[in-house]
């Protein structure tokens, strides 16, 4: 994919990069100084354990950092290994544009780690798959807070849940969706449709959860440059607190751990040599090309 201009969130962020030397590291970006500075090799694991890079933090981090040339080479903003939990059917709209309506509790289901792609990777669609692969704009969740005994978060109460969140970031949930289709019709799981590999582009930046509001902020897919899905997070059905209590009754919730809040209606298909684009609101812009994979 040719270079495009990167998109600046509004305020601070961070980010991993493949480093000059090819290895990982952690950045940020000031929009205000117009700078992108090196935070070094850090363990974003482990700073999210221990309650770092929210607001506060990371603009201190920034303050005393070097300021370098923007990323060429981003990497996913948490490294594989945590879990990434997707909401279903979170928007009204989208549930009804497949036939359906939108459902009395939090639905989920889980992308596996190798599904993740970072900004300008190459979405690849698998050489066997040949029926349609959706597109599908979504609010990310980076979850982070402190837990210095590595516990997790398993018991605690909608007022609390929000604190879990240190950061909001972009997701594109691509779905092989005649696939999907054919598996909910046989009664099976969702897990081929919807975790090939690299199909959860993320990223490239991470906001800080306190930094903004991100309960009314404008969502829009663009494939080759044409709108295709446009709406507002307003407009899910369960907010950050009962998806992150539904799902901790089921799973404990880690430092990293990402959650994908569901995508707005305007899905549609893409294809090789397709650039998608999700935007969202004050939390930057994440775009990637539709590849299809050779035949062995």
């Amino acid at each position: 994919m040719s270079a495009q201009p990167l998109a600046s969130p509004a305020v601070p962020a961070w980010c991993r990069y493949v480093g000059a030397d090819g290895g990982p590291r952690v950045g940020a970006i000031d929009p205000a100084a117009g700078r992108f500075v090196d935070l070094g090799p850090l363990d974003v694991v482990a700073l999210l354990a221990a309650g770092c890079l929210r607001a506060a933090d990371l603009a201190a981090r920034i303050a005393k950092a070097p300021t370098v040339p923007a990323p060429t080479r981003f990497l996913p903003p948490v490294p594989r290994g945590g879990k990434i939990l997707c909401l279903a059917k979170n928007y009204v709209a989208h549930a009804k544009e497949f036939g359906a309506e939108a459902p009395p509790e939090p639905i989920f289901f889980a992308k596996l780690p190798d599904t993740l792609a970072a900004h300008g990777d190459d979405v690849i669609v698998p050489h066997w798959l040949d029926s349609r692969v959706d597109h599908e704009a979504e609010l990310g969740l980076v979850l982070g807070f402190h837990d210095p005994a590595g516990v997790g978060a398993k018991r605690f109460d909608a007022a609390s849940a929000p604190s879990l969140v240190a950061g909001y970031t972009l997701l594109n949930d691509v779905t092989a969706r005649k696939l999907q289709g054919q598996d909910r019709d046989q009664k099976y799981p969702w897990l081929r449709s919807k975790s090939f590999d690299t199909s959860c582009p993320v990223g490239p930046f991470v906001v800080p959860a306190d930094a903004i509001d991100a309960s009314d902020l404008r969502i829009t897919m663009r494939v080759n440059g044409a709108v295709r899905q446009d709406a507002r997070t307003s407009a899910m059905v369960f907010g950050v607190a009962p998806a992150l209590l539904a799902m901790a009754r089921v799973t404990t919730l880690r430092p990293g751990d990402l959650v994908a809040m569901g995508t707005p209606e305007g899905v549609s298909p893409v294809v090789a040599g397709d650039v998608m684009e999700v935007e969202i609101e004050r939390v930057g812009v994440l775009r990637n090309r539709v590849v299809k994979e050779p035949a062995p």
